[in-house]
């Protein structure tokens, strides 16, 4: 049973969602013997496979202050919302991938894909996440000090809707514990598990996981 539950969720649960997932279901085993049977069946979660850095920030460009400060704790949807970017390996080259992530649900509102890395990528993904979420005055959209994100493209959007703007200090990386945890499950679950051939593989593979996967079955682990 323990091993068609691993199965069922596309063999990326390990043992601390397999125990969660096992205890809603009213098996009430101990955490330790969860890793002791999933060992002895041969079972883990994929490994994580490295990633191309995509954080590239221009040095004589002038930076919004960092307004969340830490302050990631959200009581509602749609008053803080952060940004990032990462790089999908294809056999055909990179494809970009940019988010936008509500820090009080912890679910990509807005995304977009494309070749090309910049300040396009990642207004498509927000314009998306405003039409979805429609969210009040007092919006903060926090983002790193990458040059797609602080271009004049990005930044020009975002004064359009009237959103603030939140920019981490270098060495600051606090706020975006959130969007590294969304980008790391998306990795494990999704991107890490197939070697995509075209863009348009890895395009609809990332589609069915943040729309369909992610948002109905996925349990989610806490943010520490």
């Amino acid at each position: 049973m323990l091993q068609q539950s691993f199965q069922e969720h596309r063999q990326v649960y390990g043992s601390p969602r397999i125990h969660a997932k096992r205890r809603e279901e009213g098996v009430h085993w101990g955490r330790k013997r969860v890793v002791r049977l999933m060992q002895s069946l041969g079972i883990s979660a994929l490994p994580k496979r490295s990633r191309k850095p995509t954080t590239k920030s221009e040095k004589q460009a002038r930076f919004a202050p960092n307004l969340l400060n830490r302050a990631v704790a959200a009581e509602r949807p749609n008053p803080r919302w952060v940004t990032d970017t990462r790089a999908v390996e294809t056999a055909e080259g990179w494809l970009y991938l940019a988010v936008s992530l509500d820090l009080f649900s912890r679910q990509g509102v807005g995304w977009a894909m494309a070749a090309p890395e910049d300040g396009e990528l990642v207004e498509v993904a927000l314009r998306m996440a405003v039409a979805r979420r429609r969210p009040e005055a007092g919006l903060r959209h926090h983002s790193d000090r990458g040059t797609e994100c602080t271009c004049e493209r990005s930044q020009a959007a975002l004064r359009e809707l009237g959103i603030e703007v939140s920019i981490s200090r270098t060495g600051h990386c606090w706020e975006h514990a959130g969007m590294e945890a969304f980008f790391a499950t998306l990795a494990k679950e999704c991107v890490n598990r197939v070697k995509y051939q075209t863009r348009q593989e890895a395009r609809s593979s990332i589609f069915e996981s943040i729309e369909c996967f992610s948002h109905s079955l996925r349990l989610h682990s806490p943010l520490q």
